[in-house]
């Protein structure tokens, strides 16, 4: 089972890599400067309507969502791992995935949340830190 603290420090192990408040909800979100890759997520009362109206809940534990390399890597994690990752009608059309810290394996978050980052730094320091972290890439 992971936690928050796990996310926080898989994110601030990155380079370049801030901790802040998210303007919308208020929990943590870990950004570079070219915007977020993870962050803290509850359900909003819109959230919940719509999974009701869904026929689905919000899980329990805590949850982050993590951004995505578009809509296919969404899918897919979707379908390898249906009780780690969900989404919701808000996040339709938008490369993010929310992660259940209760369901999720260390390593696997620890690979989401880096590939999350890699798409939001340069070329050239997400080749710096590959070179230098060759594991990483599976």
């Amino acid at each position: 089972m992971a936690t928050l603290d796990d996310v926080r420090a898989i994110a601030l192990d990155l380079p370049g890599v801030i901790e802040q408040a998210d303007g919308h909800r208020g929990g943590a979100s870990w950004r570079t400067p070219a915007g977020a890759f993870v962050w803290q997520r509850g359900p909003s009362g819109r959230d919940l309507e719509q999974l009701a109206a869904l026929g689905r809940e919000w899980p329990p534990g805590g949850v982050v969502g993590v951004r995505t390399d578009g809509q296919q890597v969404k899918q897919a994690l979707l379908e390898t791992y249906p009780d780690v990752f969900f989404t919701i009608p808000h996040f339709d059309g938008y490369p993010a995935v929310l992660v259940r810290l209760d369901a999720i394996d260390p390593a696997l978050l620890r690979e989401v949340v880096t590939d999350a980052w890699l798409l939001k730094v340069t070329k050239r320091v997400a080749g710096e830190w590959l070179a230098s972290h060759p594991s990483a890439t599976g």
